[in-house]
């Protein structure tokens, strides 16, 4: 089972892998540079060559780059839009040199102007972004629905997909917290949820899961996210989640609140119910 927590790198990658062996995980998710912020730290090859052998000696999956919260695509501002394309555009520059990486970023909020104008904004962005040299898969996050965010429902992801000239490098990271909150019931039809995200979109551009419980109760549009087992999904829910057959085999990226202690007991918790 591919499993582990959203960690800092302020002390680089290698420390972050080191880290996630010392809580049994193999993997991590970051934020590409402060998630309020937008300057990166430069990457060192020898870090990156330190990552690189602990991820081989430890079998890892393949880690996850965060976007920053500030890189908002569909904003009405152009200057906000603008700022958002050059993280993106620097993102993705980094990530040719990170091995075996994803990147998700939040499709963003349209700021008043309405769906659809939105979607057309974050297009455009990732059509003027994406090449033929970029390798990681670019994962567009579903989102809980709260304010004016694009992304909640699984018809916009697939707008934006299908959108995209080079869709091939288009995925999704369904976080398990944000599904709940905009009214998608993991907790009592997990298999019908499936079945209308692979209707809609495709359980082939399934690429990762943010598994988070939920301070908030069920569409809420509320994006409050609470430990593994004390929030409103529970426990069980969870435990059907990380076994079902159309999602075991995938990277799980935990982003509840907790210090490393925390996702340690977490991440042992949830090995002791893998059934494959």
């Amino acid at each position: 089972m591919t499993i582990g927590p959203h960690l800092t790198i302020s002390n680089g990658f290698e420390a972050a892998a080191n880290e996630a062996v010392r809580i049994g995980a193999t993997t991590f998710q970051y934020f590409t540079r402060n998630p309020r912020g937008g300057k990166a730290k430069p990457l060192h090859p020898s870090d990156i060559e330190g990552y690189r052998r602990i991820a081989a000696e430890n079998d890892f999956g393949p880690i996850m780059a965060h976007a920053a919260y500030t890189m908002n695509l569909c904003s009405a501002d152009p200057s906000v839009r603008d700022f958002a394309k050059g993280i993106l555009k620097d993102d993705m520059a980094r990530l040719l040199e990170i091995p075996n990486s994803l990147y998700v970023f939040h499709p963003g909020s349209h700021t008043g102007q309405g769906v659809e104008a939105g979607i057309a904004y974050i297009v455009e962005a990732l059509n003027e972004t994406l090449t033929e040299s970029i390798p990681p898969v670019i994962c567009l996050e579903g989102m809980s629905g709260k304010g004016s965010e694009v992304g909640a429902r699984f018809e916009e992801l697939r707008a934006i997909i299908d959108g995209v000239t080079l869709n091939e490098k288009m995925g999704v990271c369904l976080d398990t917290c944000h599904l709940y909150s905009s009214g998608y019931d993991l907790v009592n039809d997990l298999d019908g949820v499936l079945e209308a995200f692979d209707r809609i979109v495709g359980l082939e551009r399934l690429k990762a899961i943010h598994l988070n419980d939920s301070m908030m109760p069920f569409a809420s549009n509320k994006d409050r996210h609470e430990k593994i087992g004390d929030g409103t999904l529970g426990f069980e829910a969870i435990e059907r989640i990380v076994n079902h057959p159309k999602l075991s085999q995938l990277p799980f990226y935990l982003e509840t609140p907790n210090e490393l202690d925390g996702y340690a007991a977490e991440i042992a918790k949830i090995r002791a119910v893998r059934r494959t």
